[in-house]
């Protein structure tokens, strides 16, 4: 439990551990809020959507997305929980605190803390509470319509994604992010999602930046918005018309930053291949087929060692 950083949040300095290689912080440069990354208005016309949803998967991997159908309400209450559950003390915390990966509810720093050269600044939780139940239903529901909104545009068959190995593992996990110098540290590291797609719930706290063309830009918040990322995975199966963006988080000198992330990911067992509309004897497919399973090993063990976690995949 000492290891948890919100329990020592009213430290003035970042601890050695957490201290970045002067290479890998992001330093004492300042990154404008940027608004190019598109908004998507998910109550206009459906097939406007799907043209939206490719254009901005190919380009950004990223977008913000409103009018989603998830209420104010519950978006706000789940964001209350989250940040009243990190500000309890300690001791009421124990409970659920646990560095086994295979625990299905549990509060943790690192991935691997003990193994790791530098840890990240940040606690997580993955905690089915009831109110988080109650959102995950609504995130899935969301997470559903944009798979399907992107199979039409694909080319696929009905239904394509919603076949049951495709997005049968749901995981939620919510993140604080104290406030410590944004010089020296991050919250999460340069990273591409592996899963299909991924759901991110925030409050007015900035810390999202997004490599795109070589450039990080910082995500600005938008009330009442949800932030959407395309996965490794479903970039592979798009066969490369979607790509998943790079991305990482930057800690806040002056506020604490609390999110509510949902990953849909296909099953262990899963084969994930670009899709068979997308490929004959004149467009081949640019990645190999692989079980899922197999891809979150290399996957793990490629970031860890800072290499493209697709390379061995290529055709």
């Amino acid at each position: 439990m000492d290891k948890l950083i919100s329990s020592r949040c009213n430290l003035q300095h970042v601890p050695d551990s957490y201290v970045l290689p002067p290479e890998s912080r992001p330093g004492e440069e300042e990154f404008a809020l940027c608004e190019v990354i598109p908004v998507i208005d998910l109550g206009q016309d459906r097939a406007e959507n799907v043209q939206q949803v490719l254009k901005v998967g190919q380009e950004f991997g990223f977008f913000q997305l409103t009018n989603h159908g998830v209420s104010k309400k519950l978006m706000i209450d789940v964001l209350e929980v989250a940040e009243e559950f990190f500000e309890l003390p300690i001791e009421d915390k124990a409970s659920v605190y646990s560095e086994d990966p295979k625990r299905s509810c549990r509060l943790y720093t690192s991935i691997d803390y003990d193994k790791e050269k530098v840890h990240f600044w940040r606690d997580s939780l993955r905690h089915p509470l009831e109110l988080l139940g109650k959102y995950s239903v609504e995130v899935r529901k969301l997470s559903m319509l944009l798979l399907e909104l992107i199979g039409e545009g694909l080319g696929q068959e009905s239904g394509f994604f919603k076949r049951g190995e495709l997005n049968r593992v749901q995981l939620m996990a919510l993140n604080c992010y104290p406030r410590p110098n944004p010089s020296l540290t991050l919250g999460s590291p340069r990273h591409g999602d592996v899963n299909l797609i991924t759901v991110l719930l925030q409050g007015p706290v900035h810390g999202l930046q997004v490599l795109n063309d070589g450039q990080w830009l910082a995500l600005q918040p938008l009330p009442d918005a949800f932030v959407i990322n395309i996965g490794l995975a479903l970039q592979i199966i798009s066969k490369g018309k979607l790509r998943s963006a790079e991305h990482r988080v930057t800690t806040n000198r002056t506020s604490a930053r609390t999110t509510v992330t949902t990953f849909i990911h296909p099953s262990g067992d899963c084969l994930v291949e670009p899709a068979k509309v997308m490929t004959n004897n004149h467009n081949p497919p640019l990645y190999r087929s692989f079980l899922y399973k197999d891809f979150l090993s290399t996957y793990i063990v490629d970031t860890y060692e800072g290499k493209p976690p697709l390379k061995r995949y290529i055709l």
